[in-house]
């Protein structure tokens, strides 16, 4: 596999040189950009223009990764030209929340295939149930096959997000890439850091990714209790607070939401993912030490079988919420990765409103909050 990176302002109208693939799906382009793109997608075209009868997968931001840095209005992107495996892309409308299963069900058919081993996925981040997307890629995709991804971001502002189809900047869409042949190796890791604190509620009232109760009363109620002056920045200031959610008196599995919009009327929350009613919730607060030890322990967590001995890249995918709680340090975590990756490893990624990967390992699962890595390399 050949691999090369490049970064660019989402100003820069210069030309790109115009460079086909060796061959029919070998070549894959990612690219994440600022979600402003959207007024002016000039950028994007020009990079789809200069990339003919290539896979292109992409998203909006929360800020861009490139190497050991974290920016903002730009476009960072890799290309891949794989010697022996092959590429193919998919996607899926979504006009409404409810079409977000049968949205993963559709581009996990498309790209099922008895050679698939990977599938990377980048969805909408506002209009989609990151929950019900993974149960129906999972229930089309056989758990053999890795699936990792993540929900396009906007920043804090929770306005609009996009993903790139057809070469354009596209609301309310689903896109994912397969990778195919045994030559390919897709590694994955998934760490988060953040401390439980106050008591484990019960979830007592709750439809799909909206909670209603914990404990029998109002959820937003209590949520703003903790929250205190911060409250009046929900649903941004939710991220310095995501929910611990475990299912099971007996499981020590625990998932990570995040906040995407509130509703005063009906004192509900609204999760980037499922909160099953009869689970078990508590809230989360940050450690600035234990944050970047999660970055570093997602990166030490890829089964090193899974990286080829050539060129590697590492597409990390990070919380916003993670951004900023971190601040000036956040940088201090995407070191971190590379620190313990393989000398040499190339880097881009973004920070999301939600993370695909699986929990260890077996199926996919939405994350909140987390650092999630997903390494792509060619014997």
């Amino acid at each position: 596999m050949k691999l090369r990176t490049f970064v660019r302002e989402a100003s820069d109208d210069s030309p790109i040189e115009v460079e086909a693939p060796a061959r029919a799906g070998s070549r894959l382009v990612i690219v994440f950009g600022a979600s402003a793109i959207a007024d002016d997608p000039a950028c994007l075209a020009r990079i789809a223009a200069a990339h003919p009868g290539s896979a292109f997968l992409g998203c909006s931001t929360s800020g861009e990764i490139f190497g050991d840095q974290v920016r903002d209005e730009s476009i960072v992107g890799a290309v891949l030209d794989f010697e022996r495996s092959t590429v193919r892309s998919a996607s899926a409308a979504v006009g409404a929340t409810a079409d977000s299963r049968a949205a993963g069900e559709s581009i996990g058919r498309a790209l099922l295939s008895p050679d698939l081993r990977a599938v990377i996925v980048l969805s909408d981040g506002l209009h989609v149930n990151g929950s019900e997307l993974i149960r129906g890629l999972n229930g089309v995709l056989p758990e053999s096959v890795v699936v990792t991804g993540g929900l396009a971001g906007d920043g804090d502002k929770f306005q609009r997000t996009w993903v790139v189809n057809d070469g354009r900047p596209v609301e309310r869409c689903v896109t994912a890439v397969g990778l195919y042949g045994d030559h390919v190796r897709v590694g994955h890791g998934s760490k988060g850091g953040w401390d439980q604190f106050g008591p484990e509620r019960v979830v007592t009232r709750a439809r799909g990714n909206v909670l209603y109760e914990l404990d029998h009363a109002p959820a937003l109620e209590l949520y703003k209790g903790y929250l205190g002056e911060r409250a009046k920045g929900l649903p941004a200031t939710g991220l310095l607070f995501p929910l611990s959610i475990r299912v099971g008196s007996t499981s020590d599995k625990r998932l990570v939401r995040t906040i995407l919009a509130v509703d005063d009327a009906t004192q509900s929350l609204t999760f980037a993912g499922d909160i099953p009613e009869g689970a078990f919730a508590q809230l989360m607060l940050a450690n600035f030490d234990r944050l970047i030890q999660g970055a570093s322990d997602a990166a030490s967590s890829i089964d090193p079988s899974r990286i080829g001995a050539g060129d590697t890249l590492s597409i990390a995918i990070s919380c916003v919420g993670r951004r900023l709680v971190l601040g000036e340090r956040t940088e201090e975590e995407i070191e971190a990765t590379l620190d313990v990756l393989p000398p040499g490893t190339k880097q881009i990624g973004f920070y999301s409103y939600g993370e695909l990967s699986p929990y260890a390992s077996g199926r996919c699962d939405l994350h909140n909050q987390t650092m999630t890595l997903t390494t792509i390399a060619e014997d």
